[in-house]
């Protein structure tokens, strides 16, 4: 019986969160270490289709890292990186293209549906909702590097996500997008979350990551910040004191809540159900970014 009690407490904590967020857009970056572990990927797809049962509005956006570079390694292709992009010419593009964009989107939307939820994938082959042009980098000199095939949005087709999401469907959204010119073009995922975010408004942008969020002692899993206002963020990577890997991300989240977003998230994927342990408890499993007090 007390157990009993203890599983009607936690629906009662839930009751509040589900209705506050009833009807709320949740945009969800997969990627990583949750995309090479089956059982992880499987219960944070279940907790999607969860949201959407009870009344929230999840769209995914994902990448693919590890099973393109697997293909390119098939294919006797070495990957290279620059400022965190992968360089792709034509050939990596086309591998880019067959494993981001059809191997693992359709993959997803697949798993979802399995699920018991409904999804659409939002590819080249149906539906395309990213929009973008090439990127321009520079190296410390000023000179101009050329990375290939790579973009940044510029604009998302807001209204068809918005239109699966009230029907009752999961947007799953690959990291590529389209230039004015129909290039093709790979997008960093944390980049391609980001914009679809500010474009639908989302209440809230979750990064699913290897460790459990952000800490005041990068290496310490207990010192973990709960809850982190844009100043002290931006005071802890000024200090060092945030790893290097997690600086994109938190920089990402910075630019997300600056442009309206309410919260975003960095949780650690492999946690089971940590999506809704987030999400509907009161304390959390993550860290949540907000807005400064006013």
């Amino acid at each position: 019986m007390e157990k009993a009690i203890q599983k009607a407490d936690v629906l009662i904590e839930a009751l509040g969160w589900i209705r506050a967020l009833r009807d709320k857009i949740t945009v969800i970056k997969v990627g990583g270490s949750v995309m090479e572990n089956e059982d992880a990927l499987r219960h944070l797809l279940l907790d999607v289709v969860f949201m959407e049962t009870v009344g929230m509005r999840p769209v995914v956006v994902h990448g693919g890292g590890a099973a393109i570079s697997r293909a390119m390694d098939a294919a006797d292709i070495v990957p290279q990186f620059v400022q965190g992009r992968r360089v792709t010419d034509a050939k990596t593009l086309k591998i880019v293209e067959q494993v981001l964009c059809y191997e693992v989107n359709e993959s997803l939307a697949a798993k979802i549906e399995e699920l018991g939820g409904r999804s659409m994938p939002l590819n080249f082959r149906g539906s395309c909702v990213l929009f973008g042009e090439k990127i321009e980098l520079f190296d410390e000199q000023g000179s101009a590097v050329d990375v290939g095939h790579v973009g940044t949005i510029n604009r998302v087709d807001k209204a068809t996500i918005e239109n699966l999401c009230y029907a009752g469907t999961v947007p799953v959204i690959p990291s590529m997008c389209l230039s004015d010119d129909g290039e093709k073009l790979n997008v960093n995922a944390d980049t391609a979350a980001s914009a679809v975010a500010q474009s639908l408004d989302a209440d809230k942008l979750v990064f699913l990551s290897d460790i459990n969020g952000v800490r005041k002692k990068k290496d310490e899993e207990e010192s973990l910040i709960s809850t982190l206002a844009e100043g002290e963020a931006s005071e802890l990577i000024a200090q060092g004191a945030i790893g290097s890997g997690m600086i994109p991300k938190i920089e990402a989240c910075l630019e997300t809540i600056q442009s309206g977003v309410r919260k975003t998230h960095i949780i650690d994927g492999r946690l089971r159900h940590s999506l809704l342990l987030e999400i509907y408890t009161n304390k959390g499993v993550g860290t949540e970014i907000v807005k400064d007090p006013a």
